[in-house]
């Protein structure tokens, strides 16, 4: 499995914020807002200049089958609100195990 995380921070930021949390996955950045849109991501302005200086993107959690295949997506209009890492790691073990199918697809 290969975990990405894409931010709309510029570059320093989402770098500190890697380093911060001592990521060993690859951390993208500059994310624009129409592509975070695109994405189906909430765009929020910052409540104060200590958050940022810039509309941003607030959390979305996406799986994707290597054949391209949307499994999960977990979108929130909040930063409260992220999938707990130890459920949806449970989750991913248990679709590969049983090749459990994406559901809900339109």
């Amino acid at each position: 499995m290969d975990i990405i995380a894409i931010s709309t921070d510029p570059e320093e930021k989402a770098r500190q914020f890697r380093d911060d949390n001592d990521l060993s996955f690859a951390v993208g950045y500059g994310l624009s807002i129409r592509d975070a849109r695109a994405l189906g991501l909430f765009i929020s302005d910052p409540l104060s200049s200590a958050e940022t200086d810039q509309p941003f993107a607030e959390p979305g959690t996406y799986l994707i089958r290597p054949d391209g295949t949307l499994e999960i997506m977990d979108v929130a209009n909040a930063p409260f609100s992220r999938p707990d890492l130890r459920m949806l790691k449970s989750g991913i073990e248990f679709i590969q195990k049983q090749d459990y199918p994406p559901r809900g697809l339109a």
